[in-house]
């Protein structure tokens, strides 16, 4: 009894913050967030993954603190570059 009446709340509170289903947007097929779902994104995507664990190795390897911030800021931009959506 106890975990439907937690049930009931938790899918009332969840309603409550989720938009109406009138209020969501129905998106066409030439909307920019459906290059998402291509292949060539993401193939990026798993370049991106793949330079995120080689700096992640990198970084635990060596523990200081300016080649952290570096390779942090560096591999973020090189993130959003690959990642970009232009040609």
């Amino acid at each position: 009894m106890l975990l439907a009446t937690i049930r009931f709340y938790c899918a009332n509170f969840v309603r409550f913050f989720l938009p109406q289903q009138r209020e969501i947007p129905v998106c066409k097929g030439t909307e920019s967030h459906n290059r998402r779902y291509t292949v060539q994104y993401r193939q990026k995507r798993g370049r991106v993954r793949s330079l995120w664990i080689a700096v992640s190795l990198v970084m635990l390897c060596f523990p200081l603190l300016p080649l952290l911030l570096g390779l942090g800021f560096f591999s973020a931009f090189l993130s959003f570059a690959i990642l970009d959506e232009t040609v």
